[in-house]
């Protein structure tokens, strides 16, 4: 773990080293169906593990079902130190689509899916992720967060989180019971979950990013190409590295299908960046409130 660039953060009474592997890309395009390579699949998420990384986020969602799989051949039975986060709420359609699936049947039967086939007996972080693929909607969660407590009760599943949420649905959850972690869309140029982060942070919660290269303009790419030239890295090194400096509950899980892309991101979220740096990065996107 030490030799992994942030060192490590609590996940309730779970200890994860801050830079995860995320397992979507291991599926086929568009995270459906199975990888083109799957032996270069098995061979990515078994290097993650040698290389010291303990956390895994996946979902039965992809492929469907194809990540979940793969990680349970690669790597049962786990390592005691690995801690596999899955996420419920939505399913796949035959066109590739998300629909939601939140109603109490299919959240139960989604975590019995993620059990089996993972291997598992019980969950270590199920979250609800909420919303669309536009990003967070205003939308009540007690309902499905409900669900998820009366599993968690019956041992199913240790720590629950909320992804693709807004402030004031992580509040709700939190009126309903203990979470974890915060899993949503955030990077260098969309900033509006800064306040978000700082209160998690002060809470001891967890903040989980996607998406850490995705939306940048043109103007904003150019500003980040200038510090990573200067840098003599690439722009995702800096966008990862400039993560793991933002905040201390900030947990990266980017994915790829390649074991050398693996430890590309490992080095650069490694880079060390000055206070230049920073402030350059800083004004990249403007620090923004929280979505509400």
């Amino acid at each position: 773990m030490a030799s992994l660039p942030g060192g490590t953060w609590t996940l309730g009474d779970l200890t994860v080293t801050r830079f995860g592997y995320g397992a979507m890309q291991l599926a086929g395009p568009w995270v459906m169906g199975p990888p083109a390579d799957h032996d270069g699949a098995l061979a990515v998420l078994r290097e993650a593990v040698s290389l010291g990384i303990t956390h895994i986020d996946t979902s039965n969602a992809y492929g469907p079902e194809v990540t979940n799989l793969l990680i349970r051949e690669a790597l049962h039975p786990y390592p005691e130190s690995l801690h596999i986060v899955t996420k419920v709420g939505a399913t796949r359609d035959d066109k590739g689509g998300w629909p939601p699936a939140r109603d109490p049947e299919s959240l139960r039967r989604s975590v019995h899916e993620n059990l089996e086939n993972l291997g598992l007996e019980r969950l270590d972080l199920v979250n609800l992720r909420l919303g669309n693929a536009q990003g967070p909607q205003p939308e009540p969660l007690a309902k499905p967060f409900e669900t998820l407590l009366e599993l968690q009760q019956q041992g199913l599943i240790r720590h629950l989180g909320v992804s693709n949420v807004t402030e004031e649905q992580v509040a709700e959850a939190q009126s309903l019971g203990t979470i974890v972690c915060v899993q949503n869309g955030y990077n260098l140029a969309h900033r509006q979950d800064d306040e978000l982060i700082d209160r998690l942070a002060a809470e001891g919660i967890a903040y989980v990013p996607f998406f850490p290269l995705g939306g940048f303009s043109p103007l904003q790419s150019a500003a980040l190409t200038k510090v990573s030239e200067r840098l003599n890295a690439t722009p995702i090194a800096v966008a990862l590295a400039w993560l793991l400096r933002r905040s201390p509950n900030i947990l990266l899980i980017p994915g790829t299908s390649s074991v050398a892309h693996l430890r590309e991101n490992i080095a650069g979220a490694g880079l060390t960046l000055s206070e230049q740096d920073m402030a350059e990065l800083n004004d990249i996107a403007p620090a923004g409130p929280s979505a509400g």
